[in-house]
């Protein structure tokens, strides 16, 4: 059975209610305060939607994580490890986006969706589909 999801990324808006963050007020106690809770708040995956079971949500947020710190400015790299490493780990035809400000409709495989943001602004949206 496939469902379709859609979405479009706008992490900053997304994670901070619409409002975009005010960070860097050099100075002022407060603007010291909302970027330290800035970067707290970009230095851990956020998962957006997923569907999968609990154990293969881990390991892919984990692999996702691992692949966008290592090839941090190479993104085709980063999704090219994912969809390898998906492919032995889980079956083939997994399919894997990386990047900022993107819409995206993909038909998958039920229990086989892992969308989700890290460092703030990238986006990252794994699936199968064979």
């Amino acid at each position: 059975m496939a469902h379709c999801f859609s979405q479009l990324t706008d992490s900053r808006a997304e994670v901070f209610g619409g409002e975009t963050p005010r960070v860097g007020m050099a100075g002022t106690g407060e603007g010291k305060k909302e970027e330290a809770d800035y970067k707290r708040l970009h230095s851990f995956p956020l998962i957006r939607h997923t569907d999968m079971p609990e154990e293969m949500r881990v390991e892919t947020m984990e692999l996702c994580v691992t692949a966008c710190e290592k090839f941090a400015t190479n993104n085709e790299s980063a999704a090219k490890m994912i969809k390898e490493s998906m492919d032995k780990k889980f079956g083939s035809s997994w399919h894997v986006v990386i990047g900022e400000g993107f819409g995206f409709e993909v038909t998958h495989e039920v229990k086989n969706l892992l969308y989700m943001f890290f460092g703030g602004s990238l986006a990252v949206c794994v699936w199968k589909c064979s």
